[in-house]
């Protein structure tokens, strides 16, 4: 059963793709004038750019709240240091332990 569309999100002047118009699309890098294309595709500093294979893989982790407060008083990047911690743990040799 289709739902009905919110009437205050109702745009006439831009009405939602059809099938025809998926069709009849063209790349921008087909359509735009190169110095604009360059422009728009250009990376911005501190953007990722893309990766040649996955180096890292998203799970589900359940942590105490006391860790993550840790990590996370700590501001932006605290998965990237939750990573070096588990890093340095993993390198260390066996029969080591804290």
């Amino acid at each position: 059963m289709k739902r009905k569309p919110n009437p205050e999100m109702v745009d006439d002047e831009n009405p939602e793709w059809t099938e025809e118009d998926f069709r009849r699309a063209r790349p921008a890098s087909e359509v735009l004038p190169p110095e604009l294309y360059a422009i728009l595709t250009k990376r911005r500093p501190g953007q990722r750019g893309p990766q040649s294979a996955p180096v890292k893989q998203q799970v589900t982790l359940r942590l105490d709240a006391k860790i993550l407060a840790h990590f996370k008083a700590g501001g932006r990047g605290w998965q990237t240091r939750i990573n070096a911690a588990l890093k340095r743990i993993v390198a260390k040799p066996k029969g080591k332990a804290a």
